[in-house]
């Protein structure tokens, strides 16, 4: 590919909107091109790593026996209906009518359309196991897309549905995929980790994800180096403190001016955090019967000294959505913001942390402006509806496994697996006759890669102050030959077409700057777009008698003779891709 032919051009300075490393660079390099929020056009330059990625992902498909299919990206609306999920998912789902006002979906993944296929075609235990995929286009309406790919409404998939007969059968594709996996996210050069995490809207018994970890992420990773726990913020667990016995004391009301936060309040009181209880006002949004939505007000408890962890809470009420309640809501049920608790309050489904509710003795609010209660104590002043665990795993708390110190970071999801069971299957009817002639559910995974955000997250990682450095596995061309045009010596171009035909010759794939621009400036591009080996090809390297060679990232540079030129390329990317290869190991499976 010669570079006065690409479609694109590169920009010397990225939007001012532009924050995260891998957008500035995807923009600047003449990779991605913004249509809206959240909508991107991929160029040729992003077309070929795109190509790239799909290659590794059909290889390490058909490497633990799936099948490729392809299914719709707009669906009918009743297969939803029947999976419940219409009524389930909220504003994300794009709901459509067509032309003869059928109900219709914009596809954020596929469960339901390949629930739909199995029960067509699966009929017997003979035909089972079986294991599909497709690489195709979602759709999801993402209130607040960001950092570039990372967070996008469209964007594009590989998911793979396995079918078995049995939980083991289940498992035993499981723990393909979660091997699979890491094999692809190490040939793209990127490193991740597998956490416990939340089944969410997919439902099922059991999920993980695949994290990069890196500050733009917007999950947080829970982990313990001492025994390797890890889990995603949103299901961590810990071991909770101690609790002190004391003798159980009798409520005392006393005025707290101005203290509306919990902080405010312990150093009123001259207690710590620990001592008080907190009370986190929100609504529900309840699906009932997969055809009604009612709110419920939650009233949730935590001690002071902890957070609530809004993904814990919403899975133990059941709900479709929670949202931080309104003002005049709170006041409704007989509570006062800031000085708020259970005590008194009508109308409020309450539930308290499994530590708060055992902790004696504890401030919390009056429900009076400026006042709390002293010496509160769950089961005795207030009820609760349910004590569950409700709050979030932070660093510095305990492990659960070990018992020493949980630390935390910051990271990206880009791939993740579900053992979904028959939570569809049953829904919708997918079912085998087995070896008694007895209609059984099929047992179903799911398992998802983000193509375009894993390409994000393969620049997150790979890049210095310059630009882009592809791993060798996905970069769009191997050779950026840089050509520099001399009008007193033209033997540079001559020498340059040669090389570049016999490269081309050789199976090896290079993008010739043949661009009247000056050195600087396809010095600069070379390194922006971040091909992994330059060749340059000038009046000063012929000179010296050869071609300057330099592998993207390195100080080093040298010089080689003309006709050494194919056989030395071929020896770098190979040392390349066996850097690759060597980090490609078997894993151990961590439930």
């Amino acid at each position: 590919m010669r570079f006065s032919r690409i479609f694109g051009h590169t920009l010397k300075e990225a939007p001012s909107d532009v924050q995260a490393v891998s957008h500035q660079y995807l923009v600047r390099a003449g990779y991605i091109h913004q249509v809206a929020a959240g909508l991107f056009s991929y160029l040729p330059l992003a077309r070929r790593v795109l190509n790239k990625i799909e290659r590794i992902l059909h290889d390490e498909m058909a490497m633990i026996g799936a099948q490729e299919i392809t299914m719709p990206v707009v669906l009918p609306a009743d297969i939803w209906q029947e999976s419940g999920r219409w009524y389930q998912i909220g504003s994300e789902l794009t709901k459509l009518k067509d032309r003869k006002d059928h109900d219709m979906v914009l596809a954020m993944t596929h469960e339901e359309a390949l629930c739909d296929l199995a029960r067509k075609y699966v009929r017997s235990y003979k035909e089972l196991p079986q294991l599909v995929y497709h690489i195709q286009t979602k759709w999801r309406d993402d209130p607040r897309p960001r950092a570039g790919l990372i967070r996008v409404r469209e964007f594009k998939m590989k998911d793979s549905y396995s079918l078995d007969t049995s939980w083991e059968g289940l498992d035993k594709q499981y723990r393909a995929h979660y091997q699979s996996y890491f094999n692809i996210f190490n040939r793209c050069g990127l490193d991740v980790l597998a956490v416990k995490s939340d089944t969410g809207m997919m439902g099922g018994k059991i999920a993980h994800e695949f994290m990069y970890l890196t500050p733009i992420g917007e999950d947080t990773i829970i982990f313990c180096d001492s025994c390797g726990y890890n889990s995603n913020r949103q299901v961590a667990e810990f071991k909770k403190p101690e609790i002190v016995e004391e003798e159980l004391k009798p409520v005392e009301k006393i005025e707290t001016p101005d203290c509306k936060t919990i902080d405010e309040l312990a150093d009123f009181l001259k207690i710590p955090a620990s001592k008080t209880a907190k009370a986190v006002f929100m609504v529900a949004t309840i699906q009932e019967n997969n055809e009604t939505e009612t709110e419920k007000f939650i009233l949730a408890i935590v001690r002071g000294d902890m957070t609530l962890n809004e993904t814990k809470l919403q899975n133990a009420v059941g709900a479709k959505d929670l949202r931080p309640a309104h003002v005049d809501e709170i006041t409704a049920v007989g509570a006062v913001p800031g000085f708020g608790s259970p005590v008194g309050v009508k109308g409020a489904y309450v539930v308290v942390d499994d530590l708060a509710a055992e902790a004696p003795n504890l401030v919390g609010g009056a429900n009076e402006e400026g006042f709390h209660l002293l010496n509160l104590n769950c089961g005795r002043d207030f009820k609760a509806d349910l004590v569950t665990d409700i709050v979030a795993a932070e660093a510095g708390f305990r492990c659960p496994v070990c018992g020493k110190t949980l630390d935390a970071e910051k990271a990206v999801e880009v791939g993740n697996i579900f053992k979904l069971g028959t939570r569809y299957s049953e829904s919708m009817n997918v079912n085998y006759q087995d070896e008694k002639g007895k209609l059984q559910p099929v047992i179903m995974g799911s398992y998802g890669i983000g193509v375009g955000r894993l390409l994000s997250c393969v620049v997150e990682q790979h890049h210095d102050n310059y630009g882009i450095i592809w791993p060798i596995t996905i970069a769009p061309f191997q050779v950026h030959m840089v050509l520099l045009q001399d009008k007193k010596s033209p033997d540079a171009e001559n020498a340059a077409e040669k090389i570049y035909e016999e490269l081309q010759a050789a199976g090896v794939e290079v993008l010739l700057d043949d661009r009247k621009e000056s050195p600087g400036t396809k010095f600069n591009d070379a390194d922006l777009i971040g091909v992994p080996i330059r060749l340059t090809v000038g009046k000063r390297s012929l000179d010296k008698g050869g071609v300057e060679f330099k592998v993207r990232g390195s100080n080093d540079s040298a010089i080689i003779p003309l006709d050494e030129t194919v056989v030395k390329i071929k020896e770098q990317i190979a040392l390349l891709e066996a850097e690759i290869a060597e980090s490609i190991k078997v894993v151990e499976y961590k439930e």
